[in-house]
């Protein structure tokens, strides 16, 4: 099955939001030293590994490759680069709003992308996909809330 230009760069988009993140949550999985964070870090790394493979196995299917190349962007998006002086800051706080910093982009790149017009099978992994994202932003929101009280 053939697609076009517009949803090849949506699926495109989304595996470089997942790179980001999954690099993000890896490095502050090494570097957090609260033991909660540092096994939900890891946690939500590996998740989206998996959701990165999953993105390519269905751009496959239908005829394409992800090229390895990084995106316009960067090999790490912005919001993620701050994660490392909160890291190195020890701060509770600070780490958790770098997440969620960096989930608030993968959030809207979901939501965008479920804008677009997509073949329906692919369009239901978003959909899923869009809800894992969006529930680890809130946990992670959530756990920001209760640092800072």
């Amino acid at each position: 099955m053939e697609i076009n230009k517009e949803v090849h760069s949506t699926v495109h988009h989304l595996i470089e939001r997942c790179k980001d993140g999954a690099k993000g949550y890896k490095t502050a999985s090494e570097d957090v030293e609260d033991q909660d964070l540092k096994d939900l870090f890891r946690k939500y790394a590996v998740q989206r590994d998996s959701m990165i493979t999953e993105l390519q196995d269905q751009l496959h299917q239908m005829g394409h490759t992800d090229e390895e190349s990084s995106s316009i962007e960067g090999t790490i998006h912005r919001a993620w680069i701050d994660l490392k002086s909160a890291l190195s800051s020890k701060d509770r706080v600070r780490v958790l709003e770098e997440c969620e910093r960096g989930e608030d982009y993968a959030v809207k790149a979901y939501k965008e992308a479920l804008e677009k017009d997509l073949p329906a099978h692919l369009k239901q992994i978003i959909e899923q996909q869009y809800k894992d994202v969006k529930h680890a932003h809130d946990h992670i929101r959530t756990l920001r809330d209760a640092a800072k009280g």
